[in-house]
């Protein structure tokens, strides 16, 4: 059937993932100086993204055995996937906040393509973008990258091209890994030959680098993942809710992070990751909480970013298992310690193993999908993503990008995800989680701040 296509197995993955209480939304926050022109927004999406992008005007529908297709909707109507929002002027901040966290638990429409961008207007510092995007579309950096693909350069004498930007869960009990265990073998085994064909992790703010690809490391991985214990138990973990919650940081110096690495010794990545371990501490805290150890969901990009992004988008990514130091009390200990454990994961075949569990994954029936998952789901407490954004300041259809923050889903029963987007020299920290699992995030945003300014005063 003309303009109907099958469904990549890792995308089909994120779209059984999804759950009432659970969506599997990639979504993105843009604030910008001043208003926005509706009709000049509906242009540019109309030229970038549903002229160059067939997923923007396609719809899932389900196939043979229930495998699921992509196909053209006949009925696309572009103005059904731009809205327009009001908040109130007087209502700052939280009152974007909490319309963005309203939507975060509001599914996207089935019967037409799986993306909604809402256009809010009425804040007094500017208008806001609201994108909605679901995963099956295509993996957090892939999606960044396109959304940041409607901007232009701000500067109009900059002739470089645009600067791009940004995802996710798997794995298990006897019977699953009968299954998957032989892919992932291969997968982890073949990885050498894989890199030759220019699939490679490439730079980035959270990981980057040298992936260690013997197979026998590999297979170690692949155990390691599988018998990994549970998080321990804490208000972080449990049962989701419907209603979901955001909120979001003034962006901070880029430059103010990389002077605390300098002093202390640590990349910025280092720093900010410290940052978010010690945020979390202060909010463990406040509920009286064990400290202990908890480990966050890092995905990690597997797309040279050096190449365009494929008209038919896509997942291609890993995840690994990073264990935030929550135990650690002294600052400067606990940044040596997220250094060190940094290191080791980028030379660990993690990301490789499980971009092989994902695509196996969208071959399952959803019922064990949802059971594998449940269970990898509970080797995590959080979702921790950092996308790199452009480096100079850009502008979409007129107005001036001021700031934005960017969250990808959070698979099984984890509540709560921490974005760190970088643009123009400055860094935003965005939580969005579950409401009964944390229903004040942004007293993680205030205590990743605090943290900040108690690492800028610790002595080198």
């Amino acid at each position: 059937m003309a303009g109907r296509e099958r469904m990549a197995s890792m995308d089909a993955a994120w779209l059984q993932m999804e759950e009432p209480a659970n969506l599997m939304m990639i979504t993105a926050v843009l604030w910008f100086d001043g208003p926005m022109d509706r009709e000049r927004l509906r242009e540019v999406v109309r030229e970038r993204l549903v002229e160059r992008y067939p997923r923007f005007r396609q719809r899932v529908v389900p196939g043979a055995l229930g495998a699921p297709h992509w196909e053209d909707a006949a009925d696309f109507d572009l103005d059904a996937h731009l809205s327009t929002l009001r908040v109130p002027a007087t209502g700052g901040r939280v009152a974007l906040e909490a319309l963005v966290g309203d939507w975060l638990g509001v599914p996207l429409e089935r019967s037409r393509p799986l993306w909604h961008l809402h256009l809010v207007k009425g804040s007094s510092h500017g208008d806001v973008l609201l994108a909605r995007l679901h995963h099956c579309m295509a993996d957090g950096i892939a999606l960044a990258r396109v959304l940041l693909s409607l901007t232009d350069p701000v500067d109009a004498e900059r002739s470089a091209p645009r600067a791009e930007a940004g995802d996710a869960e798997p794995s298990s009990r006897p019977a699953a890994e009968s299954l998957a265990a032989p892919r992932w073998m291969r997968l982890a085994r073949g990885a050498r030959s894989v890199l030759r064909k220019g699939v490679e992790l490439v730079q980035e703010p959270i990981l980057a680098g040298d992936l260690v690809r013997e197979g026998a490391r590999g297979a170690a991985a692949l155990g390691k993942l599988l018998v990994q214990p549970a998080d321990p138990r804490s208000p972080l973990r449990g049962p989701l809710e419907m209603r979901k919650l955001a909120a979001w940081s003034e962006p901070v110096p880029l430059a103010r992070v990389k002077a605390v690495g300098q002093t202390l010794g640590g990349t910025v990545n280092d720093v900010l990751l410290t940052a978010v371990t010690g945020a979390l501490r202060r909010y463990l805290s406040t509920l009286d909480a064990p400290l202990e150890d908890v480990h966050a969901l890092v995905p990690v990009n597997l797309r040279p970013l050096d190449e365009a992004i494929p008209r038919e988008l896509g997942n291609h990514f890993g995840v690994v298992f990073l264990r935030l130091p929550v135990h650690l009390e002294d600052p400067r200990r606990r940044l040596r310690e997220v250094s060190k454990r940094m290191e080791a994961l980028k030379r660990s075949p993690e990301a490789v193993v499980t971009h092989g569990a994902l695509e196996l994954l969208g071959r399952t029936p959803a019922a064990l999908e949802r059971i594998i998952v449940d269970v990898m789901g509970s080797k995590a407490s959080l979702v921790a993503t950092n996308v790199p954004g452009p480096r100079q300041p850009v502008s979409l259809a007129g107005a001036r990008l001021a700031g934005l923050t960017f969250w990808v889903p959070q698979a099984g029963h984890v509540g709560l995800g921490i974005s760190l987007f970088s643009y123009a020299g400055q860094v935003t920290v965005g939580v969005a989680s579950d409401a009964v699992r944390v229903p004040d995030p942004g007293a993680i945003v205030a205590a990743f701040q605090d943290e900040l300014d108690a690492l800028a005063t610790v002595a080198p």
